[in-house]
């Protein structure tokens, strides 16, 4: 920092930008960054909730202070650039409002979050231009790791940790049994969840990683070694935690790293490899390039290569009129959102379907959670006249006239299988029906030796599909565009024994017969824009 402010000292006076210049470029680009922020005040206080709230991204905190002190480094250099204002910044930003309101109307926070957050850079790029964007590209970029992102990868490091230590375990010559992200011992059960994943370990590695490349590293060579360490180290060393746990426990006979001392071991293990990993990684330091000396001859600043005050004061007006539209717009689109239903949700009448009856006594093997209070319909059904082999199918039916957010047809569950019910694999089925193919998501659940085979699909504006993407961009289209809102959650099930092939056929078949009266149903109920 000392050796820039003495570079900027002898600077000569004429490749300095002119005091005007830089505080209307500065005043510009602080005003333009605080109206973003107070104008999507809410999306980023959702964000710092999330830090507040879970320990996975509790790292959110330092990431502001962090870049702002990363740009502040950079406070010389950035001086004695002249701001050329950008409409590519200004595009940009369009762009990401256009994105921001889609996330907002469809309510997926995480591109609610992701597109405010890039506005910021977007305003430095309409502003400064791209010299500016250059020279602080890690700290604008180092602010994206403050977006609570990373619940997506959850099932894949359970399952890889699972694997892990049920492998370690055999060999050692450690009789288990794998069921899912659950194995048994002969010393006890044990269960990956999603505090033994690692997400918190890797994505805390993730960030002190970029930061020590960046700061210690200068070739791109190195930088990307330092990250590739940092994303496979943690992952490696949570199933090397995982499998030690349970064979501390197994010798312990379970009185140890069963209790609280499970997570202060899991902790101290991870401090250390955490330790190695940059111990490691400190042996590829290198030292900054050599500068190069002042030329002999000033460099001087022509009279037209920095924008006057007027022009960057506009670009910094125009980023603000710019960011103003899209928060009006989305108060616009929820001027006719009410407050979520609440209360015992609407019964709905289902004829049977061809070639089935209704089993009015039986018991519902399983519930699928949902969000407000939606009409709901729930029914196990059987074969006519004993056709088939007999076994029940269960059909459940949420839908939604309107949709207001947290109370829709695709809601975040803590518990998206309930309680006692935990998934084994999910993937999509495409399946054979009178009208043509049809894409399901199929998961596979269990409960001890019980299986429960589930297909689901959802029904929005008219649309049956599988994907939830395709969800809610239909969902964001009706509320922008004034259209119908309506959405359904349709979901046919089948339970059998995990020694029994998975009852697909039958589901088929129920499907085949069932999905005709659900349209014309679903067809029947009001639906208004």
């Amino acid at each position: 920092m000392s050796l820039q402010l003495d570079q900027m000292a002898r600077l000569p006076e004429a490749a300095v930008l002119p005091q005007n210049r830089r505080q209307a470029a500065l005043a510009a680009l602080l005003l333009s960054l605080a109206g973003v922020v107070l104008l999507y005040h809410a999306t980023f206080w959702s964000m710092v909730e999330l830090w507040a709230r879970s320990q996975t991204f509790a790292h959110g905190f330092l990431i502001v202070p962090i870049s702002c002190w990363l740009a502040w480094r950079q406070r010389a250099r950035l001086a004695a650039l002249a701001p050329r204002p950008s409409r590519q910044g200004l595009l940009l930003l369009g762009a990401l409002g256009l994105a921001w309101l889609l996330a907002d109307a469809a309510n997926v926070p995480v591109v609610e979050q992701y597109a405010a957050t890039a506005m910021l850079p977007a305003c430095v790029l309409a502003i400064l231009g791209w010299p500016a964007v250059r020279l602080l590209a890690f700290p604008l970029a180092y602010l994206f790791l403050a977006v609570p992102f990373g619940e997506v990868f959850l099932d894949p490091l359970i399952d890889f940790t699972a694997a892990f230590t049920v492998t370690a375990l055999q060999w050692s010559g450690v009789p288990v049994f794998r069921d899912g992200s659950n194995f048994s011992l002969p010393t006890g059960n044990w269960s990956v969840v999603e505090a033994c994943s690692g997400l918190r370990y890797l994505i805390a590695a993730l960030a002190l990683g970029a930061l020590f490349a960046h700061i210690n590293c200068h070739s791109t060579r190195r930088r990307l070694a330092v990250m590739a360490a940092a994303l496979l180290v943690p992952i490696l060393a949570n199933g090397v935690r995982a499998y030690l746990i349970v064979m501390l426990g197994h010798l312990s006979d379970m009185r140890l790293a069963v209790g609280i001392d499970h997570l202060i071991y899991g902790w101290l293990f991870f401090g250390l490899v955490a330790l190695l990993l940059f111990w490691l990684a400190a042996r590829w330091r290198e030292l900054p390039p050599p500068r190069t000396a002042p030329p002999a001859q000033p460099i001087r600043l022509s009279a037209t290569s920095a924008a006057s005050p007027r022009a960057v004061v506009r670009a910094g007006i125009a980023c603000l009129l710019l960011a103003a539209v899209w928060p009006a717009l989305a108060l616009a689109s929820h001027r006719d959102d009410g407050p979520a239903a609440t209360g015992s949700p609407t019964v709905l009448a289902l004829a049977d379907p061809t070639g089935w009856h209704r089993l009015q006594d039986a018991v519902t093997a399983w519930q699928a959670p949902y969000a407000g209070a939606p009409a709901r319909f729930a029914g196990t059904y059987a074969r006519r006249d004993g056709d088939g082999d007999g076994a029940p199918v269960g059909l459940q039916l949420h839908w939604y006239a309107r949709q207001a957010r947290d109370a829709e047809l695709l809601t975040h569950q803590a518990l998206p299988y309930g309680p006692r019910w935990m998934p084994l694999a999910q993937r999509v089925q495409d399946v054979s029906l009178a009208s043509g193919e049809l894409a399901v998501r199929e998961s596979v659940l269990a409960q001890g030796g019980e299986r429960l085979l589930v297909w689901r699909v959802y029904r929005q504006g008219g649309i049956v599909t599988a994907r939830p993407v395709l969800v809610k961009l239909l969902l964001a289209q009706a509320k922008l565009l004034g259209r119908r809102q309506d959405g359904a959650d349709i979901l046919v099930f089948a339970a059998y024994d995990e020694l029994a092939p998975p009852p697909r056929a039958r589901l088929q078949a129920f499907l085949r017969a069932a999905l005709p009266v659900i349209e014309q149903r679903l067809q029947e109920l009001p639906h208004g824009p």
